[in-house]
């Protein structure tokens, strides 16, 4: 087996049903196969997925375990020599497969590799090539000097805003959404740290697979597009409080004791006043048009 796909659904049955067409879709050598964990999904996911998609390795949780534990559930299943961390919001090409995997085998340094992830509208998805959120790139980011200075590499640490999305490079950190990892890589430095429970562990595991050694690269030959979830703009507080989350718990456990108690002290007061900043403006947030109202209109021919 080359390749394991894993896909964690919760209350996403039209955008996973569409992501495992894609999948199914693909035109490659390689021999695949897809493993869903369903984190006790009450939309009927469960029963859609084993109608359409028979030979799907379903797994049905009888809990939302959370993204990180859940595609550790996956890969314990996994038979491949490749393990796809795939969202259940994304859509691949049919090339994406056979490019991704054929990257990887050209270079049996590189431990991770993502491709280009563009949103709806044709922008590109910043997350898919990211440098580690150190306190100064974080403050940068999240201060706005990055918008403020998009061409220069000191305010654009962790986006990378400077560098050409259309060039390959080795990067920091690559996004949940689409990560390739080579399996040595995986047996090597374990699977995602379940502390995270959405958020903040694919940045995680890319920083253990570079202390490990290994190189991670931005590969931008091929392309997904990303739904963001594809509903609602304005966000529950359960995952307001979860990404402000995953910044604490990332930096406790890398930067730390790295910095005196005075700047930590600042670091988590920084990361209280974002969260507190975020509960206010999502509650003047409109909602989107649903995800299926969009394919509707088209926006799905941009893909």
């Amino acid at each position: 087996m080359d390749l394991s796909i894993l896909i964690v659904n919760y209350n996403t049955c039209q955008l996973t049903t569409d992501c495992l067409r894609s999948v199914y879709a693909s035109e490659t050598v390689y021999e695949y196969e897809v493993i869903v964990i369903d984190n006790h999904s009450s939309d009927g996911s469960v029963e859609s997925i084993r109608e359409e998609f028979p030979h799907v390795t379903l797994i049905a949780n009888t809990e939302n375990t959370g993204f990180a534990k859940a595609n550790n559930q996956g890969m314990a299943a996994a038979k491949g020599r490749y393990v796809l961390l795939l969202n259940s919001d994304t859509v691949v090409q049919k090339d994406t497969l056979q490019t991704m995997i054929a990257f990887m085998d050209e270079h049996p340094k590189v431990g991770a590799s993502g491709c280009k992830v563009i949103l709806p509208d044709g922008s590109l998805d910043k997350a898919c090539k990211r440098g580690f959120p150190t306190p100064s790139a974080s403050f940068y980011y999240a201060f706005g000097f990055s918008k403020l200075f998009p061409d220069n590499p000191k305010f654009n640490q962790y986006q990378l805003g400077h560098l050409d999305p259309d060039q390959e490079y080795p990067v920091d950190c690559l996004v949940g959404a689409f990560m390739l990892v080579r399996r040595e890589t995986i047996e090597q430095i374990g699977g995602l740290d379940e502390t995270f429970f959405m958020y903040g562990e694919d940045i995680d595991w890319c920083y253990r697979i570079k202390q490990a050694g290994w190189d991670i690269h931005y590969y931008p030959k091929t392309r997904i597009v990303h739904y963001k979830g594809g509903s609602a703009r304005r966000r529950p507080v359960r995952i307001i409080y979860e990404f402000h989350r995953a910044m604490i718990v990332f930096h406790r456990k890398h930067y730390r004791k790295r910095y005196n108690i005075l700047i930590n002290y600042f670091i988590y007061l920084g990361v209280c006043f974002l969260f507190f900043i975020s509960i206010i403006k999502n509650k003047f947030l409109v909602n989107r048009t649903p995800y299926k109202k969009q394919k509707e209109h088209g926006i799905e021919k941009t893909i």
